[in-house]
């Protein structure tokens, strides 16, 4: 495994093809997992050991890809800090009670408090028992909000266009952001060093909300303690760090760390990288929409994606977002040998 494709391609060692792997490549456009969800509930889902290794292992086996990643929710670790967590059909995620001031802070438990292992068993057994599934030499990821995105979770109560109760919090009262974005990197610490004694090669951090800030409010508020869980996971492990609507705060993230800077589909990839200079690999950035059009025209988007590599070491193919519901299968699957396909030639090249 150390010497798959996508674990040198996270160390920026030559490989013989791009390695590739997409961002919800188990979900909605896959016929098995409409099987599955039309009987059994999304949470109930991501708590069964079993089904989350089936659902895992379906993608990446049918799909070819050069890393799987666990199927999970990014909220998961929301009910070990003692919020209660549920899906309503169609509205998203809904966390209770939400943080709106310095009090709501006090109530969250120490941080000793916070046993990972116990309150997230069912987790961490569905990474064993994948990790145990999955070929021995194709590499899993797994995945954790970083705190400014769990943190707008936990305080709008869910999903938000605006983040007007996050960043009223975050400008009205410096020494209560500073409190909960403290414990939540630490504890997010805890629960990524645990998936990877579970059995996971690599982890992806997701910045997904972070766009909704300008750099200097990023630099501010939010870059220490993105750091701070950086710095904190396991050393040696490859950490993608991805956001979305991130073009004006990629050298900052850089900054914050991460051995990988996943790129949405807002930015060009020859461009951003040369921003991020030496010392980083990137992932992306496919458009998810191109997955609609016809393939002579996804072959076209891939051909100016690893054109755009120029021959750099450290480049993992994926979309800039994740494959959205709709998308053809078979389109994923005629991605995926492309990218090997012609990845290859720019290899040898």
């Amino acid at each position: 495994m150390v010497d798959s494709r996508f674990m040198k391609a996270c160390r920026r060692e030559p490989v013989d093809a791009t390695p590739v792997w997409l961002m919800r490549q188990a979900g909605r456009y896959m016929k098995e997992y409409r099987e599955l969800r039309a009987r059994v509930p999304f949470l109930e889902l991501c708590k069964n050991p079993d089904l989350v290794t089936e659902v895992t292992v379906t993608a990446a086996e049918r799909l070819g890809v050069d890393a799987a990643i666990i199927f999970a929710d990014l909220l998961l670790i929301a009910e070990p800090l003692g919020f209660s967590l549920e899906y309503e059909k169609g509205e998203g995620p809904v966390v209770a009670p939400a943080i709106r001031q310095a009090a709501d802070i006090d109530r969250l438990p120490d941080e000793n408090d916070v046993n990972v292992e116990e309150s997230l068993a069912y987790f961490l057994r569905a990474i064993r028992q994948t990790r145990a599934s999955l070929s021995p030499d194709l590499p899993l990821i797994g995945f954790a909000g970083a705190p400014f995105t769990l943190a707008s979770y936990l305080i709008e109560g869910g999903s938000s266009r605006h983040y007007v109760h996050t960043k009223s919090l975050m400008y009205r009262d410096a020494g209560a952001w500073r409190a909960l974005m403290e414990h939540l990197a630490r504890n997010l610490a805890v629960y990524v060093n645990a998936q990877v004694a579970a059995g996971v090669q690599a982890v992806q951090i997701f910045d997904t909300w972070i766009g909704c800030l300008s750099p200097a409010d990023y630099r501010e508020f939010v870059q220490p303690y993105t750091r701070l869980l950086m710095r904190s996971i396991t050393p040696g492990v490859p950490v993608i760090h991805f956001g979305t609507g991130t073009a004006m705060l990629l050298e900052d993230m850089r900054e914050a760390g991460g051995s990988i800077i996943g790129l949405d589909s807002h930015v060009e990839l020859d461009q951003a990288w040369t921003r991020l200079g030496d010392g980083v690999g990137v992932q992306g950035n496919l458009d998810p929409a191109v997955l609609f059009a016809d393939l002579a025209y996804i072959r076209q988007r891939v051909e100016r994606i690893l054109r755009q590599t120029a021959g750099r070491l450290g480049h993992i193919f994926n979309l800039g977002h994740g494959i959205l519901p709709d998308t053809p299968f078979e389109n994923v699957v005629e991605l995926v040998k492309m990218v090997h396909e012609l990845g290859c030639r720019a290899a040898s090249d």
